[in-house]
This record gives C-alpha cells, structure tokens and sequence, in this order.
C-alpha cells in the first residue's frame, strides 16, 4: 500500500449523509482495523457515551472527537483511545492532536501562523448540506497553499467521498475530489497550479498525476495532509481501485 494513501480516511460513518447507526458503525470499524488505509473513528462529544456503550468490551477503538467549543476536560472510557479532538475555537488537545475548524475563507497566512506556533492543526471543511459549505476551488487553493507555506498539518471534512471533482446530479452541488486535494497539495508544494488541480473533472488525468507523485513528495504531501473525515469508506476506497491506484484486495 503507497503511503500517500495510508490512514488517509478518517471513519466518520454516524455523520450525515451516512448517519449510520452507532452498533453498526462500530462492528464495521472494527472489522477493518488494521486497514492501513482507515485513520480513527470519528465521533461527537453528545454521542460520546453512546459509543463507550456500544463498543465496551471489544477491541480498542482509536477516536477522533469533535467538540463544540473548549471543554474542561476530554472525556475517556475502557476500550476507546481519544487520539484527536477537532473543533471550532479550541485551546488545545491535552496532549493530543488537536485540529481547529476555521471557514475556508478565513484561512489566512496570519491564522495559520498562530495555529503553528501554539502547536495546533487546521481542520476545512469541503461540504455540507447547503452549496454555500462547498468552497470554491479558489478558496479551497487558497487555503492549501496557506497551510502548506506556513508549515501546518491539516484535514479536511465532508463532500469528499469521490476521489475526482463532480456535480452531484441530484443537488447540483459541485463536490472536491479527494485524489484532486492530493494532486493540489503537491502542487503547492512544488509551487504552481494548484487550482488547476482543484478543478480538474478529468479522472484519468488527475488519478495519473497522482500515481506519479514520487515517494519523496508523497512524504511530504502528507506531513501537510493528515486525513479526511468520511461517512463512507467503502466508496473512497472504491474510486482507488477504480483508477487501479490500490490492489484490488485492499481493505
């Protein structure tokens, strides 16, 4: 498996448009563990003790918990290791990795190099319910290319589930693609088009640019991005068998 795709999906399977149920999110994160292509189960502060629940008993479970605001404390149970929080207007992660959601519009040179130096990470969100969540691949390029500048690790969340860039037929909302985020991540990187990457719509195209990335700037793709919260991992997974980019056995 190439590193430029390991841990890269982060199981967000409870969160709309997925809302699966959480004993069933659970017994399918489970049954991918060891994956190296899934990152940790994603879940709410409000549905914390749910999950403690359901999962008591079973194999640990790796979280990345989403907060509301700054909390006294992170909660914990047997079994599941809180390795992340993620949220609006965090202080910090007591210790653990922390990533803060800021508008893709209000990532700024500035923002990124406050959240650097207190030893955060940047959480942009790429969709949502309303076409107003999806940024423009100018917003979206220039977030990237902030982040990457300023020497931050981000993830991203929501409207990723394809790896191309497309027009949803049902909403008509226009949706990033994943393998597009990478492609652009290494172009920021490299120092030229990113948005071009952004809005690529040509899969075999993008999906062979993305096989070329060497492992050197692969490496250096993913020290900038971390992951993507995703409430199906079946379908990413999927569109990289589809452009032949993992082994069909994989996950």
């Amino acid at each position: 498996m190439r590193a430029l795709f390991a841990g890269l999906f982060d199981d967000a399977a409870i969160f709309p448009p997925g809302n699966l149920p959480m004993g069933e999110a659970v017994s399918a994160h489970r049954a991918r563990q060891g994956s190296p292509l899934v990152g940790p189960f994603v879940c709410s502060l409000a549905r914390f003790g749910e999950l403690a629940s359901v999962a008591s008993g079973g194999s640990a479970i790796e979280v990345s918990l989403v907060l509301p605001g700054p909390v006294d404390e992170v909660p914990s149970a047997p079994g599941l290791d809180v390795v992340a929080v993620e949220g609006p207007a965090l202080t910090g992660g007591g210790g653990r990795t922390a990533y803060i959601e800021i508008p893709c519009r209000e990532i700024t040179a500035t923002r990124v190099a406050a959240l650097r130096d207190a030893g955060l990470r940047l959480k942009i969100r790429t969709g949502g319910v309303r076409a107003d969540a999806f940024p423009t691949e100018a917003e979206l390029a220039g977030a990237i290319w902030a982040a990457v500048r300023g020497g931050l690790a981000f993830k991203l969340t929501a409207g990723l589930h394809d790896p191309i860039r497309h027009r949803d037929p049902v909403t008509g909302f226009e949706h990033h693609g994943f393998l597009n985020v990478l492609l652009a991540t290494a172009r920021a990187l490299q120092g030229y088009e990113i948005e071009r990457a952004l809005v690529d719509q040509d899969g075999d195209r993008v999906a062979a640019a993305v096989a070329g990335i060497d492992d050197v700037l692969a490496k250096a793709v993913r020290h900038h991005f971390i992951s993507f919260g995703t409430c199906s991992i079946d379908e990413p997974v999927a569109g990289l068998r589809r452009y032949r980019l993992i082994p069909e056995a994989a996950l």
